[in-house]
């Protein structure tokens, strides 16, 4: 399966982002991809660096305008489309919510963030609500897509369950980056990590991975144009195999990356690699718990 990440910078304006992020789909499509993956709330600036309640203004239905924009554009391109929305379930209730469009336009699921950061900067318990459909992977043409969203992928137990549940892929739109004050040193150290742990959802659970980040230094609130010392989005959106093979990475640059996957290597490799049959789930109750015994 030929798949596109699009790793692109935004604006304080929702029509330019569309605007732009549909000339991507567009070039995607025209070089055979798939499926096409979005990054974390792509939309509009990363919003939840600062605590405005205006900000409640830049949440959406789902279904509404822009499921049934970009559902209009994977039908008409013939694509299945990873589209990542500020969702308005109700008054005053608030998620960061996945979308999975189908090649026919349709909604082919949705995932509601399940952990949500509240750190210098990435402000989220303040919108967003606790995700409340489970770890539940999405059905598509192209398979079964287990899409959870930039801070679930420091959870193994997330990417864990979305294969347990039958995922013949995991999927993480992502809004990452830099305090600009940290160190070098201590920057690198994060973008590692953050690669490894990703990496080692793959070979737990011999999955391929996709992450897509966005890109660029924000420093503006969305609505009010608040200063703020900002975020320096790092980028470097991957690809892995099933087996933690590097397929495709992207730098720090705006780009689309593709990438082939090959979807049959799951079932070769929990043949030789049988860590679900080996899974002692009858001594696996602690997980359960806080901390300790």
């Amino acid at each position: 399966m030929k798949t596109a990440l699009i790793q692109q910078t935004f604006f304080a304006e929702k029509e330019k982002n569309i605007e732009k992020l549909e000339k991507n789909i567009r070039a995607c499509a025209e070089q055979g991809a798939e499926l096409v993956v979005l990054s974390e709330l792509h939309n509009s600036l990363y919003f939840c660096q600062t605590e405005d309640v205006k900000n409640f203004d830049l949440a959406e239905k789902i279904p509404g305008y822009s499921t049934l924009l970009f559902g209009n554009l994977a039908k008409e391109l013939g694509i299945v489309l990873v589209i990542s929305l500020f969702e308005k379930r109700a008054k005053g209730l608030y998620h960061n919510t996945a979308v999975v469009l189908e090649k026919d336009g349709t909604i082919a699921g949705i995932y509601r963030k399940m952990h949500i950061p509240d750190d210098p900067a990435f402000y989220e318990k303040f919108y967003f609500t606790q995700g409340d459909l489970g770890f539940g992977p999405i059905k598509t043409s192209v398979g079964n897509l287990g899409v959870l969203i930039c801070w679930d992928q420091w959870f193994p137990e997330a990417a864990r369950i979305m294969a347990l549940n039958g995922a013949d892929i995991l999927i993480y739109p992502t809004a990452i980056g830099w305090n600009i004050t940290d160190t070098k040193e201590e920057q690198q150290r994060q973008l590692d990590a953050w690669i490894a742990v990703q990496r080692g959802h793959t070979i737990a659970n011999n999955l391929p991975v996709i992450s897509c980040n966005r890109t660029d230094y924000e420093c503006r609130d969305a609505i009010n144009g608040v200063s703020t010392e900002g975020i320096k989005f790092w980028g470097n959106s991957f690809v892995f195999g099933a087996q933690g093979e590097l397929i495709a990475k992207a730098d720090e640059n705006e780009q689309n990356l593709f990438a082939e996957i090959d979807l049959h290597r799951t079932e070769e490799l929990r043949r030789i690699w049988p860590f679900f049959r080996d899974r002692r789930i009858d001594a696996f109750k602690d997980i359960l718990k806080r901390w300790g015994k």
